[in-house]
């Protein structure tokens, strides 16, 4: 990783904001307050030093040039001042005697916006990082340039390498969090979408406070976005998107990690296909009640209800107060429809059952929606559930039935 220093005017900064990103996927959002950004003008019209800022120098389609590792909020305070936005504070003493208190950048005296356009900004600039390891080099970098400020934990674990925080990530774009009731303010999406996975990757309830995200981050460097978990996180999120296709206030952070652990059970063990709209139901029913609950006098409250609320309330990334939460929402959900079937506990037909599956059918597709009935050899088939298991479709000879490769893809999970 080569470096190499320039020192840039401001008004060439100005000048080259297309070819700058300022908040490359491991940049924290924006965070400066207003007085901290004022405080900044003031230095550089004062011509204080400032710390220099790192650049990392790249090619791409869109026309950038240069991403930011280090001076985001520094580079944005200045664009923003020049374009405008916002003024000095109106006490600020007069500089070279002349005054700026209030003053936006159109408003300062010929002298004093000389001082700020000609003002040198140290920057030093990293080389195109192609290879993996170097790209992993400039997350280290930022990581370190970061030490001692007011990251959050997510901020530092959104800089770390590897395939956990890149599917981390991936999930957090999901389109069910944008109907949730919070915000991405400062990475809240990578932060629910990590402790999604954690769960996940624990096979039920766990804890999933900052510590273990760190850790899965660490330890899971070459995470398998194509396996098992990644595959079941995502159908558990296009599930809850179904069932929530509109913005819905009452999904609140801590309900959003205890629908997802009550759908990946659903999903897991149960027939679950059409259940969406149901769970919805009951889930806005229930979160009406609560509320009317917290509305009562003290001694007229349900104590199951004044439970729940409290472990909405506190710890609640702890392992006892999700598995808790879990535990009471799956009674009344299962109460309320207790017509949804277990799944077999079998899956794979047998040898056996295959065998009469085959013999039965005398050989031939009976799905027939890619071919019309071919005569298949042994090798060449599908023992399909007619009734598909995710519906509660019994592995049993009398369920199963032939399927060529194309038809049974074909049919996924669908009733014929």
């Amino acid at each position: 990783m080569k470096m190499s220093k320039k020192t840039l005017p401001i008004a060439t900064i100005c000048a080259w904001k297309p070819r700058i990103d300022p908040t490359p996927d491991y940049q924290r959002p924006p965070a400066w307050s207003r007085k901290q950004k004022q405080l900044l003008i003031d230095s550089i019209l004062r011509e204080y030093d400032i710390p220099k800022m790192y650049w990392r120098s790249v090619e791409r389609d869109d026309g950038v040039r240069y991403e930011v590792i280090d001076g985001q909020q520094r580079l944005r305070t200045i664009w923003e001042y020049q374009a405008g936005e916002y003024g000095l504070p109106r006490d600020t003493d007069p500089i070279q005697g002349i005054a700026v208190g209030g003053k936006k950048y159109a408003d300062l005296d010929m002298d004093i916006s000389t001082v700020f356009d000609s003002y040198a900004v140290d920057v030093v600039i990293i080389d195109d990082a192609v290879q993996t390891d170097e790209e992993d080099e400039v997350r280290d970098m930022f990581l370190r340039l970061q030490n001692g400020t007011t990251l959050k934990a997510q901020e530092k674990r959104n800089a770390m390498p590897g395939q956990m925080r890149d599917f981390a990530k991936e999930i957090a774009g999901h389109a069910f969090f944008e109907n949730c009731k919070f915000s991405n303010s400062r990475f809240t999406y990578d932060q629910v979408a990590s402790q999604m996975i954690c769960i996940e990757m624990a096979g039920g309830p766990a804890s999933v406070r900052d510590s273990d995200l760190n850790r899965i981050y660490r330890e899971n460097t070459t995470f398998d976005t194509s396996g098992k978990t990644g595959k079941k996180v995502r159908r558990v999120l296009d599930y809850l998107l179904r069932a929530f296709p509109e913005k819905t206030p009452e999904l609140e952070r801590y309900n959003a990690i205890s629908l997802y652990c009550l759908v990946s059970t659903l999903i897991g063990g149960y027939a679950h296909i059409g259940t969406e709209a149901d769970l919805a139901k009951w889930f806005i029913a229930f979160e009406t009640d609560r509320r009317a609950n917290d509305r009562l006098e003290e001694e007229d409250r349900d104590p199951a209800l004044v439970e729940y609320k409290r472990l909405t309330s506190y710890s609640t990334d702890a392992e006892e107060s999700i598995r808790s939460r879990l535990e009471f929402l799956e009674k009344l959900f299962f109460s309320a429809y207790p017509d949804i079937e277990l799944k077999d506990s079998i899956r794979t037909f047998s040898f056996e059952q295959r065998l009469a599956i085959f013999r039965r059918g005398l050989g031939h597709c009976q799905i027939k929606t890619h071919c019309t009935g071919e005569k298949l050899s042994w090798g060449e088939w599908h023992a399909d559930h007619i009734i598909p298991y995710s519906h509660g479709g019994k592995t049993t000879v009398t369920n199963g039935q032939i399927g060529c490769p194309s038809c049974n893809l074909a049919k996924s999970n669908t009733i014929d």
